[in-house]
């Protein structure tokens, strides 16, 4: 190829290609294009007149050559010419098959090098032709064939998301993926590109190519046909922090790599091209916020087949590799971790070393502890010993200080000094590389790494039977007790994968014999106790917001394979709430729970295990029994009376199985939550459940297709224990079902609760309006939110309000009621016949012409202490109106919502004159306005009052500048009785 394009393919050839009257609208492109990028204007005279040959050579005189094809170019795409561009992209393929013969030869050279597990070896380097389809299939234009993607691959360490991206890099050098889509793909890995000084993104696409000469222009004169492949996200120091202002747009200019690749990601430096990003399961939060994603696609690591071909391979003999993969199939755990193709490395050489040694593998695979701990134990233990040298104990136990100030630090890269601080020396450093447990880190000399994160964390585990954390060299190692509830509280160290498992794991009486018997002395036994002492804390707070993660404790007690502890741990819970998501957290679950009988309240999920069945499968008759164990403890814990079961898909065996439970005289809840949960018919035997259950007071459908069968049957069932609260939010719920629910109301003598939120009932309301009005309801709590009502709904609901004498508490949010419709519903609320006490229209389109009405009806009505109207355009002049009747001494309201409002600081003045006038305002929430420090200073004088009544402010402090933050404070610490926060719904939310 030469050196320019247009050498040998001159714009003449092209331009020939067009129609007369297409040659007319390309001439009209061109000049309304040079003026789009303001580029140096070609006298139209002479444009208009010119032939193809003669444009051809004013494009070339006027702009630089490539500039010039690239305006043709552009002007192809616009007028749809796919197929002149196509061929352009055909005949430029010279600079891109010199690349591609580059890059195949690079990455076939890194897949064939030596790694520590040679696990590359046992497959195939040709990607396979399912392969490729899906990698095409990632990137196959949803819209326009020129439409930019990001596509992330988000997986553990180990479960071959670099493998994928080296297959990747050799199919399209091989043609094989991406030939319409991209021209061009570079790979980055962050790891390498931070230790580099300031470059362009120039720079780094020099990097990658052949020649020190990269042809940067051509590259980048289709950004569209771009893919950047950017590997080890996490590894990016710093993130995507950066704010706009700093990002760079210009691929010439040299700043920070973090920047460069924060400025493609970010989409302010060619923003045409398409992005795959590998990255760790904790990582994303970031890439969310601030990247468009297009799909994120997590690799399965090794399937069951590719797991038997790998225990095959590595075994060599079929007896021993049939021996080792049938007990490792038996348990679902251990089965699970060789999905990761370094961890069943690990497994298989843990089994093999124990196979030499003429062991039981049963021991081996009696749990993931095992397997660790022989692994390592015998890493450390010479070829042909009984035992460990007095060395070798040394270098394993300053490891297990290294990693375990690395857990706590976050840090899982160490420099030599890390490695002496913990009595690594450097005379250490070579055995322990050959053991392969510590890695050099890249080509780096004095970096290192542990073969994978669970080797740290086995050694981090192993650290707390060796020694006091008090004994350590680095003041951020914890106590055992931090160590458990950081590992069980879901906010805090979620790259703690297996920490405490392994903690556990290790006070298995077998264990304890490996750990005796390698460092000769009896190891502490106190982190039993400890563990003990921390569950029963846990169990007396309680679980607020469900911030522990109950499956943490489960895997951390299944660990321990010791049933009279568990019992008797499990039994010091009141909570649960888990999540199931594979078979391993099912058995998991099902182990621990059978053993409780001590449980208050219960809350899960089941995903991704029980497939809807039919003929051809069935649900394991070993998963059917640990989903007995589950529900099983409806029954055999005599304290469980809240059970939730949220975003969950259940076969019909399992459905029956858990309604079997519900239905047993020994359940006693009274409190039952259906929240997304799919259920394959037989859904009559979850409402026969309230035949059964003459303790069950609340129950609640959200999420949940109910048929209108489905609802009938409800019904009717409620009308037999008359239990007295109901939720039925989202359940496709239509104005006919309105029906059979009017007769609800009208013969339930108990139903206190009706919560119908989030259907389309519009047409509906007048059915149970008329319910409503009979004398014999007793509904309290009505909530119609987002349920498609207009204003002419108000009439019905108006007259309902004035004949009802039950009705507290009204939720009308999220519907288009207008300031006709509000009109409407005060002349109700000023009539002294209504008792509506409070009143929700969050949402309702109301402005502050309404505000008069519902003024007027403050005053009236002697009855109404909260009024939520957030997220209205009532602006300024409305909440002037709504103060004015605040202040009256005849106004009663103790609550008002006025989130959101369009408010700024000039109302404030109103609003201090209620907080000094009115003696029963106790909530006023004002987030989410423009108010600003002048306004913050006028509320902050009245609530110095001393006729000052108001107990919760809603403000969010951190909307606000130091100053007006510190004003708040202090107003806090001087008033004790007064609170000032942004999560106002908490603190009015109905307890039922």
């Amino acid at each position: 190829m030469a050196a320019s394009f247009f050498s040998d393919f001159g714009l003449m050839w092209y331009l020939e290609e067009l129609k007369k009257e297409e040659f007319r609208k390309f001439k009209e492109h061109l000049k309304q294009m040079t003026l789009h990028l303001e580029l140096k204007q070609i006298p139209w005279t002479e444009v208009k007149k010119a032939s193809r040959e003669e444009l051809a050579n004013l494009l070339i005189k006027h702009y630089e050559e490539q500039q010039a094809w690239n305006i043709t170019l552009r002007i192809f795409q616009k007028m749809d010419r796919r197929d002149l561009c196509m061929k352009v992209m055909r005949e430029r393929t010279g600079y891109t098959k010199t690349y591609q013969a580059h890059a195949k030869q690079k990455f076939s050279r890194l897949w064939s090098s030596k790694s520590v597990t040679e696990i590359q070896l046992y497959f195939e380097e040709e990607v396979k032709q399912e392969e490729c389809d899906h990698l095409d299939r990632l990137f196959a234009p949803k819209e326009t064939w020129k439409q930019p993607r990001t596509v992330i691959i988000q997986g553990p360490q180990g479960i071959g998301k670099t493998t994928l991206l080296m297959k990747l890099m050799m199919a399209w050098s091989d043609n094989k993926i991406f030939r319409d889509r991209f021209l061009y793909t570079f790979y980055f890995c962050c790891r390498e590109l931070r230790e580099l000084p300031p470059a362009s993104l120039a720079d780094l696409i020099s990097r990658e190519w052949p020649d020190p000469a990269a042809p940067i222009t051509e590259i980048v004169s289709q950004p569209e046909r771009l893919l950047f492949v950017i590997d080890s996200f996490e590894e990016l120091q710093g993130g995507l922090n950066e704010p706009d202002s700093d990002l760079c747009g210009d691929l010439m200019e040299k700043r920070p790599v973090q920047v460069l690749l924060s400025s493609l990601l970010r989409r302010k430096m060619l923003p045409e091209a398409s992005l795959l990003i590998a990255v760790k399961p904790e990582c994303p939060k970031e890439l969310r916020d601030l990247v468009t994603i297009s799909e994120i696609y997590q690799p399965r690591g090794f399937n069951e087949s590719d797991r038997l071909v790998y225990f095959c391979c590595f075994f060599k003999d079929p007896k021993r590799a049939m021996e080792a993969f049938s007990l490792v199939r038996e348990s679902e755990q251990l089965f699970s971790i060789c999905q990761i193709p370094l961890l069943c490395w690990i497994l298989c050489t843990s089994l093999k070393q124990e196979m030499q040694k003429g062991k039981d593998l049963v021991l081996t695979c009696q749990s993931t502890t095992s397997v660790y701990s022989s692994f390592v134990f015998n890493l450390f233990t010479p070829e042909g010993a009984q035992g460990p040298t007095p060395q070798s104990q040394h270098q394993l136990k300053a490891l297990c200080s290294l990693a375990a100030e690395g857990m706590w630090t976050d840090t899982f890269e160490f420099c030599e000094d890390d490695l002496r601080r913990n009595g690594v020396v450097d005379a250490d450093i070579p055995a322990l590389l050959g053991t392969k447990i510590l890695l050099k880190y890249g080509e780096r000399e004095s970096s290192y790494v542990f073969l994978h994160v669970c080797i740290q964390e086995f050694c981090a585990a192993l650290f707390y039977l060796l020694k006091s954390h008090l004994d350590h060299p680095h003041p951020a190692v914890r106590c055992v007790q931090e160590l458990l509830v950081a590992n069980f509280e879901k906010a805090r160290r979620a790259h703690w994968i297996f920490l405490g498992c392994f903690l556990t794991g290790l006070l298995n009486k077998k264990e304890q014999e490996k750990l005796d018997a390698f460092f000769g002395f009896q190891l502490s036994q106190e982190i039993k106790q400890q563990f003990h002492q921390c569950l029963k804390s846990l169990g007396e707070r309680g679980n607020p917001q469900g911030q522990v993660d109950s499956l943490a404790i489960f895997y951390c007690l299944f660990e321990m394979q010791d049933p009279a502890f568990v019992k008797q741990a499990v039994n010091l819970l009141q909570e649960a709430n888990f999540h199931i998501i594979d078979n391993v957290d099912l058995v998991v679950s099902a182990y621990c729970l059978k053993y409780c009988s001590s449980l208050r309240k219960l809350c899960f999920s089941v995903q991704n295990v029980f497939k809807k069945e039919d003929e051809h499968s069935s649900t394991s008759d070993y998963s059917l029994v640990c989903w007995h164990h589950i529900c099983s403890v409806l029954t055999t814990s005599g304290h469980l009376r809240e059970l939730q079961v949220q975003d969950s898909t259940l076969s019909e065996s399992t459905f029956v199985t858990w309604c079997n439970q519900l239905r047993h005289p020994s359940c006693r809840l009274q409190k039952l939550g259906i929240n997304n949960v799919s259920f394959s018919g037989q859904s009559v035997l979850l409402f026969e459940v309230l035949f059964y259950q003459p303790d069950l007071k609340y129950l609640s459908f959200t999420l949940t297709k109910l048929s209108r069968d489905d609802i009938r049957s409800l019904c009717d069932a409620l009308n037999y224990p008359a239990g007295n609260v109901k939720e039925l939010v989202n359940c496709h719920l239509s104005p006919i079902d309105c029906e059979v629910l009017a007769g609800l109301l009208t013969n339930n003598k108990k139903l206190t609760y009706l919560n119908v939120s989030c259907n389309q009932l519009d047409t509906g309301v007048p059915l149970l309006c008329e319910a409503l009005c009979s004398p014999d309801t007793v509904l309290v709590y009505l909530m119609l939110a987002f349920c498609h009502l207009s204003e002419q709904c108000c009439e019905y609901i108006s007259e309902m309000l004035l004949r009802n004498k039950s009705v507290r508490y009204l939720d009308l949010g999220a519907n288009v009621l207008k300031d006709e419709g509000l009109k409407t519903l005060c002349e109700a609320l000023k009539h002294p016949d209504c008792c509506l006490d409070s009143l929700c229209l969050v949402k309702c389109f109301i402005t502050a012409a309404g505000c008069e009405d519902l003024a007027s009806a403050l005053i009236s009505n002697q009855n109404l202490k909260i009024l939520q109207i957030g997220c209205n355009e009532i602006r300024d002049v409305g909440v002037q109106l709504l103060c004015r009747a605040l202040t009256h001494p005849d106004c009663r309201l103790e609550i008002l919502g006025l989130e959101e409002c369009g408010l700024t600081s000039a109302c404030c003045k109103d609003l201090a004159s209620v907080l000094t006038c009115s003696k029963t305002l106790q909530q006023l929430n004002l987030t989410l306005n423009a108010l600003d420090h002048t306004g913050v200073v006028v509320l902050c004088e009245a609530l110095r009052h001393p006729e000052c009544a108001l107990q919760v402010l809603g403000l969010r402090k951190t909307d606000f500048d130091e100053e007006t933050q510190a004003l708040l404070t202090a107003e806090e610490e001087r008033n004790p009785n007064l609170t000032i926060t942004d999560d106002c719904d908490t603190i009015t939310r109905v307890e039922i």
